[in-house]
């Protein structure tokens, strides 16, 4: 399985810096996209020649491919939703309680730090609120804390912004750790049902090359080979 790229060394440079960068994250997931084409194609052949042959399960020989099939994975999209529905749980289904923990300690310390900083932003909002005011308050937000009290109004008004935008960033990424743990999941879940076998390499191979218009270049070729022994 060959991958070419011929590039142009005259104003190529930002091109070859960024696919350098994505030629790693390419090839695992072209190493995986192999071995299971070639996993597939393996069951495809055993099955044909069982079904030619008349052989019943129990006649195969032990380690053929056709056994392999009978292993059911569960549904990505159930784990997801499950995933959403209790976090951790589609982590649990794809055998990966060990992330448990982690999830629930992200979460947990990403609400604690909201609760936190919307404490603090409520003192702020009724220190700057009873000092606009001043006697004629009606205390809206409650009384002024005592740790406020002679703080300078601009000084108030500043940190409660602060608190407020830094609040509401917070509660942005309970969201996106509450929408990874599902993502996590349903990724491992699709994944589970690649056979990728540790025999597998890499060939990478670079050469000059005279492109178009004779103008000089370069050519980068990657092979992958797999292996089901």
């Amino acid at each position: 399985m060959n991958f070419i790229l011929m590039m142009n060394c005259s104003g190529s440079s930002i091109f070859l810096s960024r696919f350098l960068s994505l030629l790693g994250f390419f090839c695992v997931f072209a190493m995986a996209r192999c071995q299971a084409q070639h996993i597939h194609t393996s069951r495809n052949t055993a099955a044909y020649s069982m079904q030619n042959t008349r052989l019943t399960p129990r006649q195969l020989l032990p380690g053929d491919t056709t056994n392999a099939s009978k292993k059911k994975y569960p549904d990505p999209h159930k784990v997801m939703i499950k995933s959403l529905m209790i976090p951790g749980w589609g982590q649990v289904i794809n055998h990966q309680i060990y992330k448990v923990p982690i999830v629930y300690a992200l979460l947990s310390g990403l609400t604690g730090y909201s609760i936190y900083l919307t404490k603090r932003y409520h003192d702020y909002r009724a220190a700057y609120y009873n000092k606009i005011k001043g006697s004629n308050s009606d205390m809206r937000f409650g009384p002024t804390p005592a740790y406020l009290k002679n703080s300078n109004q601009s000084a108030i008004k500043q940190q409660r912004n602060a608190l407020h935008n830094r609040r509401d960033f917070i509660y942005i990424t309970i969201a996106l750790a509450y929408g990874l743990n599902a993502v996590d999941a349903y990724v491992f879940a699709q994944l589970r049902s690649f056979d990728v076998s540790k025999n597998l390499s890499l060939r990478t191979k670079i050469s000059p090359n005279i492109l178009a218009k004779a103008t000089p270049g370069i050519t980068i070729s990657v092979s992958l080979f797999g292996s089901s022994k």
